[in-house]
Formats: structure tokens, C-alpha cells, sequence
């Protein structure tokens, strides 16, 4: 298994989150993540130049809603502050032609009516012209600095859409992904099924040269992921290189579906060994993940291998979905610690499978990767092969804006089956196994050393 780096878009859409910790933690978590398996970035997921945009998901995102305007936000954050609950009838109204923000008829907090007066005094009194859209930008990422986590936050609407990609799996593009090599080359590395790319006939190796009209063989993959993704051109003209000759293609933008579930079978002890890789929980994963898990069965495996090294997180529900296809509903798959008050949250369904399992981890297996191996740890009896996970112990909400920005706050800790909080800690695994260097040198299934000893163990 050569495991490929998708650079993540954070949210929380999974790049290198800052962090509040001491500097010793710091210090710690950096030298964790100076060695990751996976280096290849994803066409049409832009990497962001500005460092505090680079954030890997990390998050478990329970719900999101849509469609808020900002003072619908800052309403429902300061009533969050003031009474810990998240309501979200109180409305009022911002006008797009300079006039001030009105809150007449509508019942609000005292504080938000300081909070909107001097809003308005800004906007009326300051001796330069004022942006609104960022001042209240401002406010909101104010009281989101208050409260002090790493995991709340305002995202602006490009970072937003590249998360939102990410978390529902699919996006706009001709569907393959792109690498650099080290001399500055960008090629495809995979083309997926069923796409522009395919039906064009773009295939892996290809070099590119020219997208629409533009020589980019001075750009990096990030330029060519966005010229392509921002292209407002029905017919998107690609050059590439391939043998030494240059081939051109005409190929049309359309809804890509991310491939987030990825599955093989190993032989070893005259044993079939299933093995599923799961790289995000998007919305669409654990559909894909029953889907690769049945194909495996029907082959006539005899255990099961997980893969979340490196995933750093996604929804909720969907870690959910595919922790109940292992579990009966008599067994609980994590808690959720609200305000003190938890609730055990078990499988949704009455399925029950008997094969071993091991789960391999990594120090950036986060949050919904740390719900999944831990359920099927304490739960069902499986094995966690690695080294300790990232520790995320949070859950967020994410509501977007009708600028098509995001406000993101956690709402509850997540604890294990057995009521372990991992924040800060993250999943001990039962045989740890530190990364060989001999894989970065040369990445393969036989140089992956984490991989080899979950093998050999699950088929004794």
C-alpha cells in the first residue's frame, strides 16, 4: 500500500492547525507530523499560500446548517455565550446600501444591542470608508478568539468551499489528482472512473503543459488545481506531455465524486485478509465503505484490516454508520459529554460480524478516526496497531453563511465506550509500531512496517 498525501483544506478540512498548547506541546506534535505517508496533492483542493488557512480537518462536524446571514450568526454565538444553548430564531437584518443594522421587533439580549450600536456608530462615524461584510467578520472571529480552542473558528468562503468539498465528497473538475515531483514537475497520478478525465482519456504520467492556452510548466499544483477549478470556460483545453509528445484534450468541468474508501485483499498463513483504507469521513464514506466491505466478503475474507493512518476526521454520522456495520445495537460506539450530562451513543443496527479486526493508526489519525478505532477497540475486540493517534476529543457544529463563509464552535466532548477522554492523549494501540524509515525511502505494502505486523498478527 502506498499511501498518497491529499492536501487537506482545513476546515478543519484536514495542513497543519495552530495550535494554543504550550510550546513544549507544540514543539512535540511538529516533530509528530514531520513524517506522513501520504504526498499527493488533489486536483481542484487548493492548497492555501497563508499558513493559517493550512489546517487539516481534525473535526468531527455533527451538523451543519446553511443560509445564515452574519448578525443571524452573531445572534445565535452570543446567546450560545450567554445561555449555552443555540437558538436560532433571533433574527435581524443587515441592508447592503450603508444603512445601519436594525434590530426593531425583534426580542434580543442587551448585550447584542451594545454589540450592534457600536456596529453602527463604526459605520457611520469612522473618519475612513468601512468594509461591513469584514467588520462584521471581525466581531464574529472575536468572539470566537474568546473562547479559546483551537477548533472554533470563522472560515472565510474560499476555505469553505474547499472544506466543504472535502466533507461531502465530492466536487467540480475534470476528476483526477496531480503531483509535483521534486524537479517541479506536475503530473497525474490518478485518474478517476467515470469522469471528464477518463472519458477525455487523460491518464496517469501525463505531464501538463498548457491548460487553457496558459504554459504552466513553470506552476506548481496548486496554480494548475485552481486555474482548472476557477475556469469560467465551458470547455477547459489541457496540453500535456506523454512519451515525449504533446497531446491536447477538450474536456467539460462536472461533479466529481471523491473517492474516499480504498480496498485490496492480502494472503498470508493461507489466510485472506481484507483490507479497507478509509483517507476522510465525508458524507458520502461509509456508503462507499459498506459498499468495498461487502465486495471483500463475497471474496471469502477471513479478518478485516481498517486504514485510518493520516485521516483526519469528517462527519459524525458517518464514523456512526460504519462503526454499527460491525456492532449490534446492544453495544455502544462513543459517548457525548454535554455540558457534564453524557450520553451513550450505540449502533444503529442489529448486524453482527465474527472476524478479527485490527485498526492501524498513526499521529495524525484524528477525531473520527479516533471514534472508529476506539469503538471497534472497546466494543468489538479489535486490535489498534501504530502509534498513539492525534488525541481530538471534541465534536463541532458548522453553520455557512449566505456569503457561503462558515462559523464552526465544538459543542461536546466525545469519550470511548468505556468513557475514556482521549483530547490531548489520543488512541493507545494494543502492539505499537513506530514507521521504519525504510518506507519513506521506498513506499510499498512490503516497506510499510505498520501494515506487515498487523498482517502477521490478525493471521496467526
Amino acid at each position: 500500500m502506498s499511501k498518497k498525501k491529499i492536501d487537506d483544506i482545513d476546515n478543519n478540512l484536514d495542513t497543519e492547525k495552530k495550535t494554543k498548547k504550550s510550546s513544549k506541546q507544540k514543539d512535540e506534535k511538529q516533530e509528530k507530523k514531520k513524517k506522513t505517508k501520504k504526498e499527493i496533492k488533489k486536483e481542484e483542493i487548493k492548497k492555501e499560500e497563508d499558513t493559517t488557512k493550512e489546517e487539516k480537518i481534525r473535526e468531527v462536524v455533527v451538523e451543519r446548517k446553511t443560509g445564515f446571514n452574519y448578525i443571524e450568526v452573531i445572534v445565535i454565538m452570543i446567546i450560545t455565550l450567554i445561555l449555552g444553548a443555540v437558538i436560532g430564531s433571533f433574527i435581524t437584518y443587515i441592508f447592503k446600501d450603508e444603512k445601519p443594522i436594525t434590530t426593531s421587533g425583534t426580542s434580543i439580549p442587551t448585550e447584542l444591542e451594545e454589540f450592534v450600536k457600536t456596529y453602527n456608530n463604526i459605520v457611520t462615524d469612522y473618519y475612513e470608508d468601512v468594509d461591513h461584510d469584514k467588520l462584521l467578520e471581525a466581531g464574529i472571529n472575536g468572539m470566537l478568539e474568546y473562547l479559546d480552542d483551537d477548533y472554533s473558528m470563522y472560515m472565510d468562503t474560499e476555505t469553505s468551499e474547499n472544506f466543504n468539498e472535502q466533507v461531502e465528497g465530492k466536487y467540480k473538475g475534470i476528476g483526477v489528482e496531480i503531483m509535483q515531483t521534486t524537479d517541479g514537475v506536475v503530473s497525474i497520478s490518478k485518474v478517476f472512473k467515470n469522469t471528464p478525465a477518463s472519458k477525455a482519456g487523460l491518464k496517469v504520467g501525463d505531464i501538463f503543459v498548457k491548460v487553457l492556452g496558459t504554459d504552466v510548466t513553470s506552476k506548481n499544483s496548486s496554480e494548475i488545481s485552481t486555474l482548472i477549478k476557477n475556469s469560467k470556460e465551458k470547455e477547459i483545453d489541457i496540453v500535456v506531455k506523454r512519451d515525449g509528445e504533446e497531446k491536447e484534450f477538450k474536456l467539460y468541468l462536472d461533479e466529481v465524486e471523491i473517492e474516499s474508501v480504498t480496498s485490496k485483499v492480502f494472503e498470508q498463513n493461507k489466510k485472506k485478509i481484507g483490507y479497507i483504507d478509509i483517507s476522510v469521513f465525508a458524507s458520502n464514506t461509509a456508503t462507499q465503505f459498506e459498499k468495498k466491505l461487502l465486495e471483500l466478503e463475497g471474496k471469502g475474507i477471513d479478518s478485516l484490516v481498517i486504514d485510518v493512518r493520516d485521516n483526519s476526521g469528517g462527519y459524525l454520522s458517518t464514523v456512526t454508520d460504519i462503526a454499527s456495520l460491525f456492532m449490534n445495537k446492544s453495544k455502544v460506539i462513543y459517548q457525548l459529554d454535554t455540558k457534564g450530562v453524557v450520553e451513550q451513543i450505540y449502533s444503529k443496527t442489529n448486524t453482527s460480524r465474527k472476524y478479527s479486526i485490527s485498526v492501524l493508526i498513526n499521529q495524525n489519525s484524528a477525531s473520527a478516526s479516533e471514534i472508529l478505532a476506539a469503538a471497534l477497540q472497546e466494543s468489538y475486540g479489535a486490535k489498534v496497531v501504530g502509534v498513539n493517534s492525534f488525541g481530538k476529543g471534541t465534536v463541532q457544529k458548522a453553520y455557512q453563511l449566505e456569503s457561503g463563509a462558515t462559523v464552526k464552535y465544538t459543542i461536546q466532548k466525545w469519550l470511548t465506550p468505556n468513557g475514556n477522554w482521549i483530547n490531548e492523549k489520543g488512541v493507545t494501540p494494543d502492539i505499537e509500531v513506530e514507521m521504519e524509515g525504510d518506507y519513506y525511502q521506498n513506499p510499498s505494502d512490503e516497506t510499510d512496517n505498520q501494515l506487515q505486523k498487523a498482517l502477521e498478527d490478525i493471521s496467526k
